[in-house]
């Protein structure tokens, strides 16, 4: 693996399961680095980062407090961040699963980086999407995808098609902006079920997903109606999944003069 270590910043993703998911190309990184600031999901993930860089290492778990504003704890780890950078270390920022999705510190951190004029990088990871495709053995491309932040989702009216797959991320803090760790029922839930219904039968059957962080271990999948949704615990792993619930609406007539075959 050819590899030039230019950059000052590299945010790099370690998978959802550290250990069989992190990257050759993330695991270098990791290594390099002067710095790495990491938000990890188990401990045994941790212990792998500080075998990998044992005088760099730095968790930036003890800004998450329950109750705390989300854009606060950002914003204190991306000031963490950049000052590392600004001192002339580089750094490399791991995060758990994908560090591009639902990851406001990385992408933060990179632009600032960037506009100041250091050379800054995202690499790609397994995210609890790709998890998700494999633990449920659907193909996105199959009825199409749609895949939401859940408080984005109910606030901004996002337009959904009931015949396509949907995903919505973040239950746990489906119309709250501050940290949880775990909750019974999210402040917006009964707001977020009037929504759902609006396009989906209330029996209609989705599934609270969590993917599995330890090799051997099953994912959670949890099967429950979208009126018993204000009944499930949720976690910070939580995601929905809402299948279709109703097949497309073909255009027949475009078909035929597409010469497109019918099934």
């Amino acid at each position: 693996m050819n590899l030039t270590f230019d950059e000052r910043l590299v945010a790099v993703g370690t998978g959802i399961r550290t250990v069989g998911q992190l990257t050759g190309e993330a695991l270098a990184w990791i290594k390099r680095a002067d710095k790495v600031l990491y938000v990890l999901s188990d401990p045994v993930s941790e212990r792998l980062i500080h075998d990998l860089n044992p005088t760099g290492a730095e968790s930036l778990q003890h800004f998450y407090v329950e109750n705390k504003v989300r854009r606060e704890i950002y914003e204190q780890m991306i000031q963490l961040t950049l000052g590392y950078v600004r001192s002339g270390r580089v750094v490399c920022l791991a995060v758990y699963g994908h560090p591009g999705v639902f990851a406001f510190p990385t992408h933060e951190s990179i632009r600032r980086a960037r506009a100041e004029g250091y050379q800054a990088r995202m690499l790609p990871g397994v995210s609890a999407e790709d998890c998700l495709f494999a633990d449920f053995n659907i193909d996105p491309g199959s009825a199409g995808c749609q895949s939401y932040e859940a408080t984005d989702f109910l606030v901004n009216r996002r337009i959904t098609d009931p015949s396509s797959h949907l995903i919505l991320w973040q239950m746990i803090v489906l119309g709250d902006s501050t940290y949880r760790w775990q909750v019974d029922s999210p402040p917006a839930m009964r707001q977020f079920i009037a929504r759902l219904t609006q396009q989906y039968p209330p029996d209609h059957v989705v599934y609270v997903y969590e993917a599995s962080i330890f090799p051997g271990v099953e994912a959670r999948i949890e099967p429950v109606t979208i009126a018993q949704l204000g009944q499930v615990r949720y976690t910070t792993m939580s995601t929905l999944y809402v299948p279709p619930c109703v097949a497309p609406r073909a255009d027949l007539q475009l078909y035929q003069s597409l010469g497109i075959p019918l099934g």
